[in-house]
């Protein structure tokens, strides 16, 4: 399945965080907080300004971008799970 979101959305799939620290205590799935960080999938075309013209989205796919922990609406796609959240909930791109 493809999805191809609406106005000012973004998919974004979530990027595994280590399970380990830097001391080398392994952490435990339970225990562990959901990655913050994420890799754009698609994007929608933008939002409309006051003039009905569309405003193009500072996010690309393929973006690594930073967001809150509780941002987003989580959905499964063929078994993967996914976030969609409008582009004002991103934080930031990380510059590779």
């Amino acid at each position: 399945m493809k999805l191809r979101p609406l106005h000012d959305r973004v998919i974004v799939r979530r990027l595994e965080q280590e399970t380990k620290t830097a001391s080398g205590i392994v952490i435990p799935d339970n225990a562990a907080e959901k990655p913050d960080q994420g890799e754009v999938l698609a994007v929608g075309p933008g939002k409309r300004n006051d003039k009905g013209e569309f405003v193009a989205l500072n996010v690309a796919v393929g973006d690594r971008v930073l967001f809150g922990k509780y941002s987003g609406q989580t959905v499964k796609v063929d078994g993967e799970e996914l976030l969609v959240m409008r582009e004002e909930d991103l934080f930031a791109v990380v510059q590779k």
